[in-house]
């Protein structure tokens, strides 16, 4: 075995140690964008089915299928704070008028999750046990405008003066990759259930 022989054997191993080092970075490229991608996904689907209901309830504020159990639809909001609304309507569209509250839960509620921001949105129809979905929201946001859209300062004391809103949503993963969480942010302006303008 000569020098050249040596020398040939060192080189290939040089190559194939470059060779499995690119290989390796790869893969670990393709796995951490599986993930993101992934983890982007859930957020985006997540984020749908949040706005899919806060649309569909927030819209009905005020409405009954019998309009005289709700007449005053100035009165359907019943109270209105930065992070929840109670506010009455037909949840089932049965004629029987409902109470529906939304509101956000603490952070603490979830501190099994990886993600310290994430909390619980609740959903309470008249008195029953609320229920709560961890979709990754970390924010749910309401802001109330009078009838000639000027913001209305917290603490709202007549909730009948409000005519429209504006929803604030951020989803996040519930778990990262790499302490990076995927997060998508909806935003509603001038949300105006028609009820609300029927007075």
């Amino acid at each position: 075995m000569g020098f050249s022989t040596l020398l040939d054997i060192i080189s290939s191993f040089i190559i194939g140690g470059f060779l499995l080092l690119i290989i390796w970075r790869l893969h670990e490229s393709a796995t951490r964008n599986t993930y993101i991608n992934a983890g982007e996904l859930v957020v985006q689907r997540n984020l749908v089915e949040v706005v899919g209901l806060l649309e569909y309830d927030f819209r009905k504020i005020g409405y009954c299928s019998d309009w005289t159990k709700i007449p005053d639809p100035s009165k359907a909001i019943i109270e209105a704070k930065p992070d929840s609304i109670s506010f009455l309507t037909d949840v089932d569209k049965d004629g029987n008028v409902d109470t529906l509250k939304y509101y956000l839960g603490s952070t603490a509620e979830l501190a099994s999750t990886e993600n310290p921001r994430d909390r619980m949105l609740y959903r309470v129809v008249n008195n029953e046990t609320p229920k709560g979905s961890n979709l990754g929201i970390t924010q749910f946001e309401l802001l109330y405008f009078d009838v000639i859209g000027d913001t209305i300062q917290q603490p709202i004391l007549i909730p009948g003066e409000i005519n429209t809103m504006q929803i604030n949503v951020r989803v996040e993963n519930t778990a990262a990759y790499d302490t990076n969480y995927s997060n998508a942010f909806w935003r509603q302006i001038r949300l105006a259930a028609r009820n609300l303008r029927n007075r």
